[in-house]
């Protein structure tokens, strides 16, 4: 039978997010095409430095352990790659000396890998490229740049952590724009204390959270039947938001039956003195002005998405 990409969490990165191709990427500026080629071909046996998204690719993987066949995992990542076939070999290279345990690829060489989500049933997309992510997201798929990070993994450390911003990433930006609309808070906490039981159309990354509460049910079931395993993923909502704004997001993460196991609620807090504490593999959030203070210690992405970056231009 075909190996089918659907009833499974699919993620797809690019070479730019799992690995640190600053070097290859300085060639290919500097010298040009040919001369990226010729780098590539002579160091297609010299690993590439892990990039912001390892430390959460790996431990996303690792996810598969609790897969009843080893041969039909829970979790499939696929290499999306601007490069070609022949420069990409270094790439797949680079993760089998990683241990990965990445098999499938796409390599566009010179063009955007972004129409290819949507077929391969993709609930996120990982990528370096700005334009990439913004081409995808502006066709309506969950995508999000990775920003450089002085984040340093503790390969000890068994834990997965993922934390998202709320408005603009995980719901729509319906809130975000009645805020946008007059720049007072005042009216915002009003429209959402009048709502607060009425769920949010869900944003660019509700169906990838969707996927990562299906593994944490499991990992609640196999805890149940195994005194000594301790459930790995941990999910965290950091939001702006506060009292009384908070009760609308708080209902509608329950409407939608996910799993959050913590939530920060900090009415304009910088979101770095939280995220230094929690230490989150990954921080999803759509605002730039978060993300310039968190991304210095925390593999951090930017969703581009919604009015907020509309009015960034």
């Amino acid at each position: 039978m075909p190996y089918t990409v659907t009833d499974r969490l699919v993620v797809g990165v690019a070479s730019s997010a799992i690995f640190d191709l600053r070097e290859s990427d300085r060639v290919f500026r500097e010298e040009g095409r040919s001369a990226y080629e010729t780098y590539q071909r002579d160091n297609v046996e010299t690993p590439l430095p892990v990039g912001v998204a390892f430390p959460f690719i790996r431990r996303l993987l690792s996810m598969n352990d609790l897969a009843h066949d080893r041969l039909d995992p829970l979790v499939e990542v696929i290499v999306m790659s601007r490069n070609s076939p022949k420069t990409g070999l270094r790439v797949m290279n680079s993760i089998e000396e990683h241990d990965l345990g990445i098999t499938r690829c796409v390599f566009t060489e010179g063009k955007s890998p972004h129409p290819y989500i949507e077929p391969l049933n993709m609930s996120l997309f990982l990528s370096a490229n700005e334009a990439d992510v913004s081409d995808a997201v502006e066709a309506g798929l969950p995508a999000g740049r990775v920003l450089a990070t002085g984040f340093r993994e503790d390969p000890e450390d068994t834990e997965l952590r993922l934390a998202f911003d709320f408005d603009g990433v995980l719901a729509d930006d319906e809130a975000e724009r009645v805020y946008a609309q007059s720049g007072d808070l005042a009216p915002f906490q009003e429209h959402e204390k009048s709502k607060a039981a009425i769920g949010l159309n869900p944003g660019p990354l509700k169906r990838f959270l969707d996927e990562i509460s299906k593994l944490q049910r499991l990992e609640m079931q196999r805890a149940s039947t195994h005194s000594g395993y301790s459930p790995r993923i941990r999910v965290a909502v950091i939001t702006a938001r506060n009292a009384p704004a908070h009760k609308r997001a708080i209902n509608t993460l329950d409407q939608w039956g996910v799993t959050v196991n913590d939530a920060f609620f900090l009415g304009g807090v910088d979101k770095s003195l939280v995220t230094e504490t929690l230490q989150p593999h990954i921080f999803f959030d759509d605002q730039m002005a978060h993300l310039a203070t968190t991304s210095r210690s925390t593999p951090s992405v930017h969703i581009p998405f919604g009015v907020r970056n509309m009015n960034e231009g």
